[in-house]
């Protein structure tokens, strides 16, 4: 029996899809948007549940740094004119007020208050976002792993790209960080950190209007920040 034959045919479709998988992997990513900065224009801030019950039971942050990091983000949105949503959840029975840190910076925002676990799930919050035509949502809050992860999830679902603010999250262990932002990756968000988005926003130390305000913001942080 010739078993030359099937063995060159098989031989050659193998050859065939290394050829295509490479010819694929060589080629830019560009679905979903994520290759497009992030800019003033096309960003929202969703920041979900920094209250004091949550920030009791997280230990992948400590508070203050966790404080500063969402007041810093915060300031940085006002500054450049960015959407910004902030959601509590059972703030007069269970979890207390948002940060007053931030809620000091943006007082005109209402806070929405939820008993939902996912803020997407809420439909007030849905309507704000779909209003303001932003497709980029940038995202953190306490827990990683629940209430920033399910309306990730769902944003994700819904044609959404979302950035998860990894510094601006946390949880009750690092591993459940950890892992609620593995999950995030793989089903598509991207990770960043709050810093880094401002510079994203400001791109051009020429733009006089903003440079001013992200070197005071970066600077408080700084000082505000525990000693490493």
């Amino acid at each position: 029996m010739n078993t030359t034959a099937p063995l060159r045919v098989f031989l050659a479709v193998l050859l065939s899809l290394c050829t295509l998988t490479c010819v694929h992997a060589a080629q830019p990513r560009t679905g979903g948007g994520y290759v497009e900065l992030l800019t003033p224009d096309n960003s929202l801030l969703l920041l979900i549940d920094l209250q004091p019950q949550f920030a009791l039971a997280t230990h992948s942050i400590d508070t203050q740094t966790l404080t500063v990091n969402a007041t810093g983000i915060t300031k940085a949105a006002k500054v450049f004119g960015v959407p910004t949503i902030l959601s509590t959840n059972r703030a007069s029975t269970y979890g207390g007020p948002f940060f007053p840190e931030v809620t000091a910076v943006r007082p005109d925002l209402t806070v929405y208050d939820r008993t939902l676990i996912s803020a997407f799930d809420d439909q007030r919050i849905v309507e704000e976002i779909h209003k303001s035509g932003r497709r980029k949502i940038i995202i953190g809050g306490l827990w990683t792993d629940n209430c920033v992860m399910l309306p990730a999830l769902t944003a994700l679902r819904d044609g959404y790209e979302v950035y998860v603010l990894t510094d601006v999250s946390g949880d009750i262990n690092q591993s459940s960080h950890d892992m609620a932002i593995l999950r995030l990756v793989q089903a598509g968000a991207t990770p960043v950190t709050w810093l880094a988005v401002m510079l994203e926003w400001q791109r051009d130390w020429a733009n006089a209007r903003t440079a001013g305000a992200v070197g005071s913001i970066f600077s408080e942080s700084m000082a505000n920040s525990p000693a490493q």
